[in-house]
């Protein structure tokens, strides 16, 4: 069942991640995303942890360590900003955005990195609040409704695909990089 914070082993399953894959988690957090890819990529694939915020990424550190998972590698970038996740262009498999934009200053700007970062047809998994719920998420001025996000990614250059149930209060969708 899914809780009030959409349920990253749930929600990973749309990205149909198998071992070998490379995948960049925007805005990785404590890494509740990057945990659950990892699990998904194996001892063969890759998951790049990028966050601005370095203790979380310590936090991140140490969380890895104490589950033995080597497969993440913590990239400290601002994702607001072309080439801030510090990856290389056309790199990564997938891209996961979740509960991040609404804290971006350059929208564009964050978007347009996961396009730069992903393969041709390369599938962004974009989870985002639904609302404010008092503000146990963003503040209602925050939030992105699920048009706006979809626009957004279209804008990019993305096929966005039908939005999902990625939590009681998040919606969710595919975003798949157009083949150039």
């Amino acid at each position: 069942m899914l809780g009030a914070f959409a349920d990253p082993e749930h929600n990973i399953h749309h990205l149909e991640l198998h071992p070998g894959m490379s995948v960049a988690d925007f805005g990785a957090g404590t890494g509740p995303y990057s945990f659950a890819a990892a699990r998904h990529v194996g001892g063969t694939g890759r998951v790049y942890a990028i966050e601005v915020q370095k203790e979380l990424l310590e936090r991140l550190k140490l969380d890895a360590k104490h589950k033995h998972v080597g497969t993440i590698e913590l990239v400290w970038g601002d994702l607001d900003v072309s080439g801030g996740s510090k990856l290389r262009e056309h790199t990564m498999d997938a891209v996961i955005i979740a509960n991040t934009l609404f804290q971006s200053e350059n929208r564009g700007a964050l978007i347009g990195e996961a396009y730069r970062v992903l393969k041709p047809g390369g599938k962004v998994l974009f989870i985002e609040w639904s609302g404010s719920f008092n503000n146990l998420g963003p503040t209602q001025a925050q939030v992105i409704p699920e048009a706006s996000a979809r626009k957004l990614f279209e804008q990019a250059g993305f096929r966005v695909m039908p939005e999902f149930q990625a939590g009681s209060h998040h919606y969710g969708f595919i975003a798949k990089k157009r083949s150039e």
